[in-house]
């Protein structure tokens, strides 16, 4: 991992998660890539030199004004509490999810580590969150934080996995986070009423994908929950995780309106961190 992009908004969130990202940085040998996006509808990605084509003189003012603010704000964070670490400093113009696609491509981005405040009830269902687009579509693995770290040693990570051969990308990524922080591997089936299987078929399956994989200091476990997603944030909750890890297919359109996304809903609704990969591309 050589590169960790912390896309903010200056919000609280979004500084728990510059928490986190410094941490695996200074652990990794990491440089940061800290992004701030000024919003405009009227452009989906742009590099804050490039001409911002306004209506008026009113509205350009303002918008030089958003510019000029987001960089002092960026300078001021990057050499704040994080003055020994890496950062570069990236401010783009437009939307947050289409920059911080690019910013993945143009960086080589290793891992996105980003704050998320959630969301439920008619809001998620309409609009969802940047941190849920980002989760769908990113092409590497996205760390979600949904609130202050009290501890940056991830040593209980919870894998919660369907099984699929696809997922090695993703187990991988969680294997490089077992060596950095010498992690125990908590590898889970959740059980749940519309698919449900007996141990005695599910651990011999769990210890095959172990073996498959070469995991190593992992532990299996089988959970009973209503749902998927309440099995695994629960799960979590009952060892007191410090991470959950999981691989998502990046549904969109009508199949992910009609199947939704198990790994959306974590992220959404889990209290701890969660590392996600898209897979199946």
């Amino acid at each position: 991992m050589k590169k960790i992009l912390v896309p903010t908004d200056f919000s609280e969130q979004a500084g728990y998660a510059l928490e986190v990202a410094y941490h695996i940085a200074k652990k990794s040998d990491a440089s940061i890539v800290l992004l701030h996006v000024v919003e405009d509808a009227s452009v989906t990605s742009m590099h804050y030199t490039g001409e911002v084509d306004l209506p008026n003189m009113e509205d350009r003012l303002f918008m030089m004004k958003l510019i000029e603010k987001g960089k002092q704000d960026l300078a001021e964070l990057a050499n704040s509490s994080f003055s020994d670490a890496v950062i570069e400093q990236e401010l783009r113009i437009g939307s947050p999810y289409h920059n911080i696609k690019d910013i993945i491509g143009e960086h080589s981005v290793d891992l996105v580590v980003m704050g998320t405040k959630g969301s439920t009830g008619l809001e998620e269902f309409l609009i969802g969150s940047n941190a849920e687009k980002v989760v769908r579509h990113a092409k590497c693995p996205v760390l979600t934080i949904h609130k202050k770290a009290t501890s940056f040693d991830f040593k209980e990570v919870v894998y919660a996995t369907a099984l699929e051969e696809e997922e090695e990308q993703c187990v991988n990524t969680v294997k490089m986070f077992q060596k950095l922080y010498g992690s125990t591997l908590h590898l889970v089936r959740i059980n749940t009423p519309n698919n449900f299987q007996s141990d005695r078929f599910a651990r011999p399956e769990l210890e095959a994908f172990a073996k498959r994989c070469q995991l190593e200091n992992y532990k299996i476990h089988i959970f009973n929950e209503g749902s998927e997603e309440e099995g695994i944030i629960y799960f979590a909750e009952s060892i007191n995780a410090d991470m959950i890890a999981m691989a998502t297919h990046g549904r969109t359109g009508l199949a992910h309106l009609l199947t939704g996304s198990i790994a959306e809903d974590v992220v959404n609704h889990a209290k701890r961190p969660v590392l996600t990969y898209v897979i199946g591309r």
